[in-house]
């Protein structure tokens, strides 16, 4: 049947009406609250944003931000925005004081747009302007104007309020993770030395800028003092850690780019130069940056990003008659860095010494590296380990968009997720039993270990993380002992080898549902005791009830409810106050006395395992494992 195309099928869309139709292309993904990168801290960002460029032109040394019952304010004392274009401000595209670089000359906010998909994508949104002893407030619904209002300040200082309520017709349920946004205010306060953001009356500040931010994400304590270098439009902290991988924090305009881009490439290339030169020796570049951890913050007029969420610098140039991006940072870390270590011997010295350990490592390996590549590359021809997702066929690309590699233990788990995932982006990598507790080895057993190995080559993190190939690496394993056991196996491996893919929050845990309850007219599925017992009044007496043991025992055709856009993951994450080493030991370790008495008062059993006799039988067939149980919260 032909559909008629005619001047009838040519629409056009309101402003408002194409940010919530298409409200990926301004905020990213939707989410519920459980991620970092979820719509709802978007829109946070985006009004927070505007009072930091306020901040960064010299206007107002606080910023007040709430949240009460999903309703977020944020209150600024800078200028306050010129009464007579709040309205447009608020809901004309294309319109703000960004396009005026003498005004804003390296600000956040770009193109006008931000400030608009708060107020399409809000229920309730209201804006405030005090200026001069004038206020003027206008309120908007999903972006639609309800009123304007006109009233005496009363003598409150300059400034701009936003409020905002996300709507849950476009999000769906959500929360607010207070943990998010106060890591989002820390990082905002590391990069604006001098101002103070409260937070439903919790204060942040920092005196000594990125000095500040590794002392306080730092989980273990640093190899050297670290090295703080300050200069026009560029801030870097530097200093080793020990284990494996690289650790960035990278910053343009205030602007957190998680995912780098062209300031963390030069910042890279630079320091390898300037160690080469110190030393005078050609070091390889893995031997010089193994276990660095480093932040670089920089200054670029008329940034250009890659997305509208602002994650990774695609600017090749600091501004329009600026040099080169790559430039000004090699430039920098030549001078800086290098008149540094003459001056720090001591340091120069250590730096030296953790060179040479990371090229004696290499070297010792080097040979089995190239037997296993051999092994992986052959291995990789008939993998029956990895069903890779179509986007990666014949490619080494490094990851994009949503792709997901789902790592299972045993045939009928592996099955069930291959036969329902999305092929075009979702992969599968299966795990043939419990693997190896690394704790204590050295990075030789990610090689002579089939399985870590091959692993190790389907993510493409070899080298280092920049062709990662997925970028959620989800571990998906039974909600039993055995599951969890393996579940931590796997979490020590990569805490011990790659903790860049936590830090980077690409490590997740699968949620999948303990309970089905279900009649005829409706199925629930319930991940915790209260949401059955929810579903069994919900659906009225005698439902159906079916305990799901294992991930095999869920059928292909119900697993795609679990791994779709409903998925529920939970990322695995480390916090400032998480010692990786000490977590690693006491949990991973040899037994010890201390660990025994906190399993004894911290051994949390599901009630309705207790019920069937799975739990016991299972401690009573594997010590290990229940050593291991009461970990879950704690490591993940």
């Amino acid at each position: 049947m032909s559909v008629g195309y005619s001047e009838d099928s040519i629409k056009t869309l309101e402003w408002h009406e194409h940010i919530r139709k298409r409200p990926g292309m301004y905020i990213g993904k939707l989410g519920d609250g459980s991620q970092p990168d979820d719509g709802i801290y978007i829109l946070l960002k985006e009004v927070l944003d505007n009072s930091i460029d306020e901040y960064m032109m010299g206007f107002g040394k606080k910023i007040d931000i709430k949240l009460a019952d999903h309703v977020v304010s944020v209150r600024d004392y800078g200028r306050g925005i010129p009464p007579g274009k709040l309205k447009d401000v608020a809901s004309k595209m294309n319109t703000g004081a960004k396009y005026d670089s003498s005004v804003f000359k390296k600000s956040v906010g770009l193109n006008g747009v931000g400030i608009k998909a708060v107020n399409a994508l809000s229920k309730k949104f209201i804006i405030r302007s005090t200026r001069e002893g004038q206020s003027k407030e206008i309120e908007f619904s999903a972006g639609l104007l309800v009123e304007e209002r006109n009233f005496q300040s009363n003598g409150d200082p300059n400034g701009t309020y936003v409020e905002f309520l996300p709507d849950d017709t476009v999000f769906g349920s959500f929360t607010f993770d207070n943990e998010y946004i106060e890591a989002m205010l820390r990082n905002y306060s590391y990069l604006n030395t001098g101002l103070t953001l409260r937070f439903n009356n919790k204060e942040f500040e920092s005196k000594n800028g990125l000095l500040d931010l590794l002392n306080e994400n730092m989980s273990s304590e640093p190899l050297y003092p670290i090295i703080h270098l300050k200069g026009k439009d560029i801030e870097v902290a530097i200093t080793h850690g020990i284990g494996y991988g690289e650790d960035y924090y990278t910053f343009v305009n205030g602007q957190h780019t998680t995912q780098g881009g062209t300031h963390l490439g030069a910042f890279r290339e630079s320091y390898v130069k300037t160690i080469r030169d110190f030393y005078k020796k050609d070091f390889d570049p893995s031997d010089i940056r193994n276990s660095i951890v480093a932040a670089i913050s920089v200054k670029v007029e008329d940034p250009v990003f890659e997305s509208q969420t602002k994650t990774k610098l695609g600017s090749k140039d600091m501004g329009p008659d600026g040099p080169s991006v790559r430039q000004f940072i090699g430039d920098f870390i030549k001078t800086e860095l290098d008149n540094f270590l003459h001056k720090h011997s001591d340091i120069a010295q250590t730096l030296l010494q953790k060179i040479l350990e990371a090229e004696k490592e290499r070297k010792a390996i080097s040979g089995i590296k190239k037997i296993a590549r051999e092994r992986a590359k052959k291995a990789s021809l008939h993998n029956k380990k990895l069903r890779d997702c179509r986007i990666h066929y014949n490619s080494n690309e490094s990851h994009s968009g949503d792709t997901t590699l789902f790592i299972t233990e045993g045939d009928s788990a592996s099955g069930s997720i291959t036969k329902s995932r999305n092929v075009n982006t979702q992969a599968v990598f299966s795990l043939k039993g419990k693997p190896l507790n690394t704790y204590g080895l050295t990075k030789k057993i990610v090689y002579e270990n089939e399985e870590f190995n091959l692993l190790q080559s389907a993510l493409n993190i070899e080298d280092d993380m920049d062709n990662l190939r997925y970028n959620k690496i989800v571990i998906a394993t039974d909600a039993d002992v055995d599951g969890m056991h393996i579940r931590l196996l796997l979490i020590t491996f990569f805490l011990q080898f790659f903790p860049e893919l936590i830090r980077q929050e690409h490590l997740f845990i699968l949620q999948t549902p303990l309970f089905r309850v279900r009649n005829k007219k409706k199925t629930n599925y319930c991940y915790t005791s209260d949401e059955k017992e929810s579903a069994i009044k919900e659906l009225g007496p005698n439902p159906e009830i079916t305990r799901f043991k294992g991930l095999g025992e869920i059928s292909p055709d119900e697993f795609k409810n679990f791994i779709g856009e409903s998925i529920r993951l939970d990322p695995v994450r480390l916090t400032k106050d998480d010692q990786i080493l000490d977590l690693l030991q006491f949990y991973m370790g040899k037994n010890t006395p201390d660990r025994q008495d906190f399993i004894i008062n911290n051994l949390r059993v599901e009630e309705d395992i207790v019920e069937e006799d799975l739990l016991p039988r299972e401690i009573s067939e594997s010590p290990e494992s229940k050593e291991e149980v009461s970990t879950k919260n704690l490591v993940a």
